[in-house]
């Protein structure tokens, strides 16, 4: 079938539809977004003398919600100049304008009454061969258009975003009985490709993979709680980063989820499972439902489990003792097991670190992950057709590092068995042939091919060809180069990518010397070098630690020599005569910035935080940094007539205020990328893409890259920022060291002092940004943000 969605139309403007509306609008699809017509007028329209008839009352819902959007944090949008892409209107007048659109989306309240009253109407307009969906969260599919026609139903299904839909990486496309296998066939590429979403197929059953087994890991956790009489800080401490979750691990999820929320997914799920033991899980604990009656419901209600109190010291948070109902000071927990987690790296070896150790909270542990281990094994078949969609959709859904059945792989599947079947525990019996047949994991991996349980047997895992693995690469034995901070690694049609694995892949001498033999290497026998990885973020900066220490010890030649070194390693890289392409994602702050700007193209990551944060720990950008932004000014600005000032002002703004990108859009609107750069939304396909970028110039003529010098604004333009510093100072807006730094900064970016129109080499930029930063390294008040970002991981305004 071919056709394409360009234009969509999302119906329910609340925080989940707009956010819908928005992230649609983030990758360039424009859409209507439509709520219903309010009943009464405000005090405000009142005072406007507008009545109900008025558009901007009957819109009032949709125009609300978009400009919210602009202010919601997190940002909804890549950048607020988006929402023009967003057209409010209502049910009652617009309604008929979706035979406009490609897909229609519903986001309105999780009542199957409601919503199949809206698909009635819906489908009164509708026009054969639009795509209608449901962002419901567990209410069915087949129910919600029982008495439609055979062919609306045809081209319904559910797409399940998880919120906020702009940063979750999971989508459930949830098809209907009768829904077209093509029209899953165009929606799963879109939600993958387009919207960058990590989709998995469900089944229509209660509440779909990810909640279903997220509702029920939560369940157990709380009846375990209620049983033994654990703490909350116990039960976090025990289900987050030591198990491999995240930090919010059980009870600040649920605050951040909402306890109403996660009532009614439970009461869903209580309603419609039939088997007994599955529904005494999912009984809403007493505690629970006294909370939610009490308004305690989270983090939108200011108190749940934690609940946030002002102090002399700012804020404290304390947690709820489910005893005496009280809120009190949280207690640290310590125990053998935890700490031994705590010490291990990786999710795998942090769960093989905790059960080693036999206490109170290696049980606790356990007790509840061996039961969200059998029911994800029981419902295989029932809520997704195999163990790789159920292992996504935590992972993606719920920021598991591993799915049930990878979790079951890492701590041993057959001893995991015998221990479970020796306390009594019902393990399906699919499992237990399979390890009768001889297997020991659900999961297997040979050449750099991965390998799954289904039907009995290992079958492959179709590798996604816009997925490049780094690991793969490397199990497949193509590292060409290596050391301790970086490999070069071959990703084949001539196209080398330097991967930095330093620690926070934090930019030390290795690294340096990495890209230096990276150069030498492509020169000889490759085409064009990408420098990616697939670590966490991107770049941190340079190795803060090492500067550190060697400026404690006022040794400022050793402090020369590493920035000379990493200055001279960005020169070669942008003089580098092949393709360079720089692939971002994530943090990328400081010296992670200035690797990426000497290349000839960056391809970065939508979720890209990026920029050149020097100046928050008393510092100035000394790698090319400065140097880079005005020369790229200068190359753009050709005309002597223009003044410069404005542009380098901005850029004055940019460095001085340690500015970091909220997105690769904002990026290029604060000018760390150029408009040649490119945006890639899914994260997974970067790497490819960035290979593509450079084949593509690998066809361009590439001849070696000419210096050219560089028009500053010199002594008259370095006295204006250095005014507006001293302005800025005077309105108690930066400290003097503030101030020390934003006039070093002037000068650099000035291109010290010089007359304005001087025309001087990147060489001169380079000594100006290295003698800056060499004298603020002497300052005490440096050495003291530099160490206060390390042990704190905050600025200092010192």
């Amino acid at each position: 079938m071919e056709r394409q969605i360009r234009r969509a139309a999302v119906i329910g403007s609340g925080v989940m539809g707009a956010s819908i509306a928005a992230h649609l609008a983030n990758v360039g699809i424009p859409c209507l977004l439509l709520d219903i017509v309010p009943s009464q007028l405000t005090g405000e329209e009142k005072r406007k003398g507008l009545t109900l008839d008025s558009n901007e009352v009957r819109n009032r819902l949709a125009v609300n919600a978009i400009k919210k959007l602009k202010k919601n944090k997190p940002a909804p949008l890549y950048d607020e100049d988006l929402a023009s892409l967003i057209t409010p209107g209502n049910i009652e007048d617009d309604l008929e304008r979706i035979k406009e659109v490609d897909w229609v989306v519903e986001v309105i309240v999780e009542n199957l009454s409601i919503k199949k009253q809206l698909f009635e109407r819906v489908e009164k307009v509708w026009e054969k061969g639009i795509i209608v969906s449901s962002n419901t969260s567990g209410i069915s599919i087949n129910a919600m258009v029982d008495g439609r026609s055979t062919e609306f139903k045809q081209h319904f299904l559910g797409t399940h975003f998880f919120n906020p839909p702009r940063y979750m990486k999971l989508l459930e496309i949830i098809p209907g009985d009768e829904t077209l296998t093509e029209i899953v066939d165009v929606m799963r590429p879109f939600c993958e490709n387009k919207l960058g979403k990590g989709v998995v197929i469900a089944k229509d059953t209660p509440n779909f993979i990810a909640n279903r087994i997220g509702a029920y890991s939560m369940h157990v956790t709380l009846n375990e709680m209620l049983a033994k009489g654990y703490t909350i800080e116990e039960i976090d401490a025990c289900t987050g980063p030591a198990i491999g979750r995240p930090k919010s691990a059980t009870f600040r999820t649920l605050d951040i989820v909402g306890l109403d929320t996660f009532v009614h997914i439970a009461n869903n799920m209580y309603e419609k499972v039939s088997d007994e033991a599955e529904k005494k899980v999912f009984k809403v604990p007493e505690i629970l439902q006294q909370m939610v009656d009490k308004g305690w419901i989270g983090e939108k209600a200011e108190q749940g489990f934690y609940k946030k109190v002002k102090n002399e010291k700012g804020k404290k948070i304390l947690s709820l003792n489910v005893q005496t109902m009280e809120y009190e000071p949280q207690k640290k927990i310590a125990g053998a097991s935890l700490e031994a987690a705590k010490m291990a790296k990786g999710a795998k070896q942090k769960l093989r670190a905790l059960f080693s150790t036999e206490d109170r909270y290696a049980e606790l542990a356990w007790n509840t992950l061996k039961e969200v281990l059998l029911y994800s094994a029981e419902k295989v078949g029932e809520i997704a057709d195999s163990i790789v969609e159920i292992d996504e959709a935590m992972k993606w859904g719920f920021n598991w590092e591993l799915g049930p059945f990878e979790t079951w792989d890492a701590i041993g599947l057959e001893k995991s068995v015998h221990r479970m079947e020796k306390e009594g525990s019902s393990v399906p019996q699919w499992v237990k042939d399979w390890i009768e047949a001889g297997n020991t994991s659900f999961y297997k991996r040979k050449e750099g091919t991965t390998y799954f349980v289904s039907n009995d047997a290992y079958k492959q895992l179709e590798p996604n060809p816009k997925v490049i693995s780094l690991r793969t690469l490397k199990e497949q034995n193509k590292v060409i180069k290596a050391n301790s901070g970086a490999s070069l690694i071959d990703l084949e049609d001539g196209i080398a990518c330097l991967e930095f694995h330093s620690p926070n892949n934090a930019i030390g001498a290795d690294i340096l010397m990495m890209i230096e033999e990276s150069i030498k290497e492509v020169r000889s026998n490759y085409d064009g070098l990408v420098i990616a990885n697939q670590g966490r973020n991107f770049c941190v900066g340079a190795n803060l630690m090492m500067l550190l220490m060697e400026a404690q010890d006022e040794e400022w030649d050793e402090v020369e020599h590493i920035i000379r070194l990493f200055q001279n390693t960005m020169y070669h890289l942008k003089r580098f005569e092949k393709p360079v392409i720089a692939a971002p994602h994530r943090m990328t702050l400081g010296g992670g910035v200035e690797v990426c700007l000497p290349a000839d193209r960056v391809v970065a990551s939508a979720e890209t935080y990026y920029g050149l944060v020097e100046a928050g720990v008393g510092l100035i950008p000394a790698g090319g940094g400065c140097k880079e932004l005005i020369s790229r000014l200068s190359l753009t600005v050709t005309n002597p007539e223009v003044d410069l000032q404005p542009y380098v002002n901005k850029i004055f703004e940019t460095l001085g205020m340690a500015k970091v990108s909220t997105s690769a859009l904002d990026a290029k609107k604060l000018g760390y990328l150029r408009e040649q750069d490119t945006v890639v939304v899914h994260q997974d396909h970067l790497l490819f893409e960035a290979k593509q970028a450079a084949l593509r110039l690998v066809q361009e003529d590439n001849a070696t890259k000419p210096e050219e010098d560089i028009r500053v604004v010199g002594s008259e333009g370095k006295a204006l920022m250095q005014l507006g510093a001293y302005q800025m100072k005077l309105a108690g807006y930066i400290s003097d060291h503030d101030q020390l730094i934003a006039n070093k900064l002037a000068h650099v970016l000035a291109g010290g002092d010089v007359p304005a129109g001087t025309r001087v080499s990147e060489q001169y930029m380079l000594d100006l940004e290295r003698e800056a930063f060499l004298s603020l390294c002497g300052e005490p008040k440096t050495r003291q943000r530099m160490q206060y970002m390390l042990s704190k991981g905050k600025p200092l305004r010192n």
